[in-house]
């Protein structure tokens, strides 16, 4: 059997080591071969490969990024796209199943696929940790290691000027990033998507620490609204799938903070960073295992299935399930957090 593999959507810590699990584990149990699809969505239909293999793969658990590059392209739009012209690139190429390794778009498109009989299994990708079917993925415990470290270095020079410092983490529908960054840098207010708040609370919870002597700390999610703004910030356009390209509230709401209270005040949108790097010790692990568990499933020809987290066992799930709604922090996990504000 010749397997594909692609990574698609946005860049994670743990991708390399998501196709090194599948590739041991489909060469050396089953003598399986791998070929590698560059750049996403994009390599399934224009035909661009790589070679996959043992000797490609060594090593690659610690690094960062994907061996394979990645693009946010539709399957479905340009002339080459469709079920119909994907599976033509997939017999010409030998290609006898796919691995799908990506977030809620890369999934979104993988089930359309195999709604049209195509044979696809998916891994899930996202670093906002926003998947309801799995209780973690990758990169998630990566992106909030850099930014509690971050945070922790903003600390360190908004208490030298006394000033507020906004740090704007990523979290397009969901504040998991931000909540346990947050909790963990001992922020003196979370902000996040599922919460909004006014700018007179925002103020207050600022005020009250500047008032002890203290230099506020704001962890603010990219998706985050204040209680007057009816959509997220947005400045950026579209992307490939009609989102909106978040980012630049933590820009908004720091010199709004500075005009109400008198509090000089600075933004930091930290962006890529959490994305880049090397993955940490349990991203590693778990992108591993994932990798392997994806074999199985492609044995049992369990096509239009992802797998999930449960616990600590990994279990097979319909796309439609783990499409089905985002995992949003719950009340009482913000009710907890928000004790320590102010």
């Amino acid at each position: 059997m010749r397997i594909g593999v692609l990574t698609s959507g946005g860049d994670c810590p743990g991708l390399n080591a998501v196709i090194r699990g599948a590739v041991l584990k489909g060469t050396k149990i089953h003598n399986q071969e791998f070929i590698g699809i560059r750049d996403g969505w994009r390599g399934v239909v224009e035909g661009l490969t790589m070679p996959l293999d043992r000797h490609s793969v060594r090593g690659l658990a610690k690094q960062g990024g994907t061996i394979l590059g990645t693009s946010r392209t539709n399957p479905f739009e340009g002339p080459h796209g469709g079920p119909e012209n994907v599976q033509h690139t997939m017999d010409r190429l030998g290609i006898d199943a796919l691995i799908a390794i990506g977030g809620e778009g890369t999934l979104a498109a993988a089930k359309r696929l195999t709604d049209a009989g195509l044979k696809i299994v998916g891994v899930p990708k996202t670093i906002d940790n926003d998947l309801d079917a799995t209780d973690y993925s990758f990169g998630f415990d990566t992106a909030v290691e850099i930014a509690t470290e971050a945070i922790d270095r903003l600390r360190t020079t908004g208490e030298s000027h006394k000033r507020c410092m906004v740090i704007e983490v990523m979290g397009r529908h969901v504040g998991w990033i931000a909540l346990h960054a947050g909790m963990a840098a001992g922020a003196h207010a979370i902000l996040i998507p599922e919460q909004p708040q006014s700018i007179e609370q925002i103020c207050e919870w600022a005020d009250s620490v500047y008032q002890r002597g203290r230099a506020p700390i704001i962890v603010v999610s990219e998706g985050f609204t204040l209680d007057t703004m009816e959509t997220a910030h947005s400045e950026k356009g579209l992307d490939a799938f009609n989102r909106p390209r978040l980012g630049g509230i933590a820009d908004v709401l720091a010199p709004e903070i500075e005009r109400r209270t008198g509090i000089e005040s600075r933004a930091t949108v930290l962006g890529h960073l959490q994305r880049g790097g090397v993955p940490s010790a349990y991203d590693r692990v778990l992108a591993t295992r994932l990798g392997m568990a994806a074999i199985d499933s492609v044995m049992a020809g369990d096509w239009g299935t992802m797998i999930a987290l449960r616990g600590t066992e990994l279990v097979n799930c319909r796309f439609e399930e783990a499409l089905g709604k985002l995992k949003t922090v719950p009340q009482e996990r913000y009710d907890e957090a928000a004790i320590l504000f102010g």
